[in-house]
């Protein structure tokens, strides 16, 4: 008579929902379904951002279900091999180790912070860290800011599907309605019977580039009372213009010198914009010793070509491809002068002072050109009507801008006198300087190619006031820099208010019995400590002025009055509390440099990182590191009883046939 070596598993090992988190069909799956979501998240990062991957892929919902049904694979499965014997540890390590790094991530994702703090010498310490989460602010009536999560990459509200945010201290009812990706403010002043300031609203248009812009302006305002159009600046002040007549141009042109005569050939480069629509039109810039005095012309396109440009030098013609010569320098025939064409644009226009195409049809084709070489300046001032030297820029790049101290050479100064009499101060390279007034509603030539302004309202006392609109996220360039926003809604008293909120605005909602703040923006979370920056260097590389390297040196202040000192630079973080094992197991705060502003030497902005899980995730991928190793090099933990089951199923089939075996070798005996 046979017997069975074979043991009975215990009863849990054949439940049938542990055989289910056990099997080795579920690890497939889980696995397989955790690489195809880690192949669409590195492409949604590369495409978009790392903000778009983690709200669709790393930090959704789904994906932390599926890791933590990963963990319970991991463990049922090491329990299925219960119990253990020697042969067992090296599997048992391994999975130990995967168990490990999703513990010390899961921590890292709940209790870890990651956030940047931008300070400003001179400033006291702040603990104000902002994170990469978009949150709506309220600062209601009982003194409490409250903030709710404010994420819309996916499943944003709408009128129809508001997001309800529960009641708030004035007894009102407030939600979110709506959410747009750009969102535009313009100035819209409200009349008041006494005080404020003058504002007026005009409009300035040009038939050659189809554009209509308009606008108010409140004077003397520092952030309103002035309108940019990039190769021209509007502003309003004041008081009445002075009687300037005359151009109040000097004798010579610019390039001439007693060191540089007019008659002796020198080394010219000029810059011109020409238009298909306009051919008597060109706006140029002169980079080095005169004008050429070159007329430049652009043909319309035809047959999806970009057209030809024509380049009249005297007497001398030339024709160009626009295409086949886009970025080469090419000599114009019979002349000592090459010509490079750096862009086109087939539908030009100016957005933001910046030369853009709205679309690939040519509507308004324009070309940009630089003709240079060596010979005798001319001072014909129709070449370039619409400014100085300082207008464009060779490579189609947005034009470039005055310094900071420095007036834009195509200016218009408006006057607003206590009487209401409007006046002006013009400035022009075309008609060169003029004044007088304005009278509502007559367009004003400005001397621009065409540009005309008109004055159509105006009021002798006004207050600032902000309207917010949603555009058409498609139909903006993307020079604009335009912030996003959302449509709060309050329903107080069974009246309901909506305004729109953009990010980085505090909006006041006219509430009872005081009007409640509203901001959007990035959350912010409160530190335990506060940073204040001591000093901002900057290395420069020799012989340039551009920057080998910057550090900021910091003093951290802790709520009962510690301070600790240490700087930070890139690639070299430092860690507060430094102590070692706080270094190690991650409860600390990592301090690194994040990025600096060239434009102030008194800011830097830190990057602040705390990972709880830090020492879990190192050790589960050491465990890991040490399973396998011990799996396929380590011969004793290689070795695999004969028959041993996989899977609680495969014992209990080996449980059954144990005794028929032991039948049939007793019968045959």
């Amino acid at each position: 008579m046979a017997t069975s070596n074979s043991s009975e598993p215990p009863a849990w090992q054949r439940n049938p929902i542990f055989e289910f988190f056990a099997s080795l069909k579920l690890a497939v799956v889980l696995l397989a379904v955790i690489i195809v979501a880690a192949i669409a998240g590195t492409l949604y990062e590369s495409s978009f951002d790392s903000k778009v991957a983690s709200a669709y892929v790393y930090g959704a919902p789904w994906f932390n279900l599926w890791l933590v049904l990963l963990g319970a694979n991991l463990t049922c499965s090491a329990l299925s091999r219960w119990p253990w014997r020697k042969h067992h540890l090296a599997f048992l390590i391994t999975h130990l180790g995967i168990i490990t790094l999703l513990i010390g991530s899961l921590i890292g994702r709940i209790w870890g912070i990651e956030g940047t703090i931008t300070l400003f010498k001179g400033e006291s310490p702040t603990n104000r860290l902002l994170v990469n989460e978009r949150q709506l602010r309220v600062h209601d009536v009982d003194g409490i800011v409250k903030g709710y999560p404010a994420e819309f990459l996916h499943h944003p509200p709408t009128p129809q599907h508001p997001r309800d945010l529960g009641p708030i201290a004035v007894g009102a009812r407030l939600s979110i309605v709506d959410y747009a990706p750009a969102i535009e403010g313009k100035l819209n002043p409200k009349p008041l019977n006494d005080g404020g300031a003058p504002a007026l609203h005009f409009s300035i248009a040009t038939a050659m580039m189809n554009q209509h812009l308009d606008g108010w302006l409140l004077a003397d305002d520092p952030q309103n009372g002035n309108f940019s159009m990039g190769l021209a600046n509007i502003e309003l002040k004041r008081g009445a213009a002075e009687g300037l007549r005359g151009d109040g141009s000097p004798s010579r042109p610019p390039w001439e010198s007693e060191a540089n005569p007019k008659d002796q050939a020198t080394d010219l480069e000029e810059s011109i914009f020409a238009f298909s629509k306009a051919p008597e039109e060109q706006i140029g810039r002169v980079r080095t010793g005169g004008s050429p005095g070159a007329k430049v012309r652009l043909e319309r396109p035809q047959n999806g070509n970009k057209g030809r440009v024509l380049i009249s030098l005297g007497e001398k013609e030339a024709s160009f491809d626009v295409a086949e010569n886009l970025g080469r320098d090419v000599a114009i025939a019979d002349t000592p002068f090459t010509l490079k064409i750096d862009d086109y644009w087939a539908d030009f226009r100016i957005e933001n002072g910046k030369p853009s195409s709205m679309t690939d049809q040519p509507n308004n084709p324009a070309v940009l050109v630089t003709i240079r070489g060596k010979g005798l300046p001319t001072s014909e001032p129709e070449t370039n009507p619409h400014g100085s030297a300082k207008d464009l820029t060779t490579n189609g790049g947005p034009p470039a801008m005055p310094a900071p101290d420095e007036e834009t050479p195509n200016h218009l100064t408006l006057f607003i006198a206590d009487d209401g009499t409007i006046s002006y101060e013009l400035t022009s390279r075309k008609n060169g300087r003029a004044s007088g007034k304005i009278e509502l509603n007559k367009p004003l030539p400005t001397g621009w190619a065409d540009w005309q302004l008109t004055i159509d309202k105006a009021m002798p006392h006004a207050a600032g006031s902000m309207d917010f609109n949603p555009i058409n996220s498609k139909t903006v360039p993307t020079t604009a820099d335009l912030p996003d926003g959302v449509r709060v809604r309050i329903q107080q008293n069974g009246e309901t208010l909506e305004r729109w909120v953009p990010a980085g605005w505090q909006i006041a909602i006219p509430t009872s019995p005081s009007p409640t703040m509203v901001a959007f923006g990035w959350k912010t979370v409160s530190l335990p400590i506060g940073l204040e920056l001591l000093d901002f260097e900057v290395k420069r590389n020799e012989g340039s002025d551009s920057p080998a390297g910057f550090k900021s040196t910091l003093r951290i202040v802790t709520a009962d009055g510690e301070t600790a000192t240490g700087s930070c630079w890139m690639n070299h973080p430092f860690s507060y509390p430094g102590a070692w094992w706080r270094t190690w197991t991650g409860l600390t705060f990592k301090i690194s440099q994040a990025s600096w502003n060239p434009e102030n030497l008194g800011q830097s902005t830190v990057q602040i990182l705390r990972d709880p899980g830090w020492l879990l995730k190192w050790i589960g991928s050491l465990l890991v590191v040490i399973g396998v190793f011990m799996m396929f090099y380590l011969q004793p933990y290689r070795k695999q009883t004969e028959g041993e089951p996989i899977t609680p199923s495969a014992q209990k089939q080996k449980t059954k046939a144990a005794p028929e075996r032991a039948v049939v070798s007793a019968r045959s005996s």
